[in-house]
């Protein structure tokens, strides 16, 4: 089997061995046997944030197709099973009357992802209310709940990202019991919404709005629409400290005008020392990748968001990496900032 059948970016060669686990146990066993016989893993969920060598993936690919939501415990908390559809489980969320996800709706993949990269949009990150993620220790054997401190959480990363020692099994969140969302911290989602900064609106209201903006950005991912054959967002917006941001302000100066102003945003997790983000598409526009932009190859820059790199339909996953390559290059000369990919890269580096 083509891995690009279970990408969203529809790339990615074959894999040499290939096993879907329906449940929990499952999931545990076929990641023990394949340690014990030495094979290498790759752990696979939506295929909404990877992206895959056109020679594939030399050993076992384990598709996490676990099933389950449950509000033991507590009236605002939620555990979800790894192999839930995200978007589902926020839906859910709000039907039931629970705030605290309804920004995150229509990001594609599954539950179990979320933590691993702290999966964030429109002011919400997801460590704000994970209280536990259940784990499978590939190093002791163990099934761990590793409670919200542990979790190593940070922009866009957590212990679980890049490791490889853990396999995300459920994740449970402690969401508010109320119809009103969370306080509104997202300018564009404010406007939309017709209330002020901090401001809340109705749970339903927020994720309606949320799903529009998205779709606007091609960020919701439509088979009709070539737009959002991709990965979401391919580069991390950077944080950068004091002294960094003032050589991209400097820069921008120099390149785009002395009155120019370079956007920038709180880092809401593991901020300290006056870090903050600027817009890694803000800074792709003007190193001079703009919307549509096609070097040809099958590989372009989406027309609705500089930040998503798509598949034509011709691309080749060199093709994609050459684009990313060329852009953090390019952004890379006009402003000293390099930017970092978002997906995971399995064969592959930038």
């Amino acid at each position: 089997m083509k891995l690009a059948d279970y990408t969203t970016v529809r790339l990615g060669g074959p894999a040499r061995a290939f096993a879907r686990a329906e449940t929990e146990h499952e999931l545990i066993e076929a990641v023990r046997t394949a340690d014990a016989a030495g094979e290498p893993v790759l752990i696979l969920g939506g295929g909404s944030n990877l992206v895959v060598s056109d020679e594939g993936f030399d050993g076992t690919v384990i598709q996490v197709a676990t099933r389950g939501v449950s509000r033991d415990g507590g009236p605002g908390l939620l555990t979800v099973a790894a192999g839930e559809d995200w978007d589902a489980v926020v839906a859910r969320s709000v039907a039931e009357g629970l705030a605290g996800l309804e920004c995150l709706s229509g990001i594609p993949g599954l539950a179990g992802a979320t933590p691993i990269q702290n999966v964030g949009a429109y002011g919400q990150e997801v460590s704000e209310t994970i209280t536990r993620v259940r784990v499978y220790d590939r190093v002791t054997g163990d099934v761990v709940a590793m409670p919200n401190e542990r979790c190593g959480f940070g922009y866009r990363t957590s212990r679980f990202r890049g490791a490889g020692r853990f396999v995300v099994l459920s994740v449970t969140f402690d969401l508010a019991v109320q119809v009103l969302s969370a306080p509104v911290r997202y300018a564009e989602l404010a406007a939309a919404l017709g209330v002020p900064p901090g401001g809340q609106a109705e749970s339903a209201e927020a994720r309606a709005a949320v799903i529009e903006l998205r779709q606007r950005k091609g960020m919701v991912i439509d088979p009709a629409d070539p737009d959002t054959c991709g990965v979401g967002s391919f580069f991390v917006n950077p944080v950068l400290d004091a002294p960094a941001l003032a050589a991209v302000e400097a820069a921008a100066r120099a390149r785009c005008g002395p009155g120019t102003r370079v956007p920038r945003f709180e880092v809401s997790v593991g901020s300290g020392n006056g870090q903050v983000k600027v817009p890694a598409a803000w800074l792709i526009e003007r190193a001079g990748f703009g919307k549509g932009y096609n070097p040809g190859d099958g590989a372009r820059i989406s027309g609705k968001h500089t930040l998503a790199l798509v598949n034509a339909g011709t691309a080749s996953t060199a093709a994609l990496l050459a684009l990313a390559r060329e852009i953090r290059d390019g952004v890379r000369d006009a402003f000293g900032v390099s930017l970092a990919p978002e997906p995971v890269l399995v064969g592959v580096t930038l």
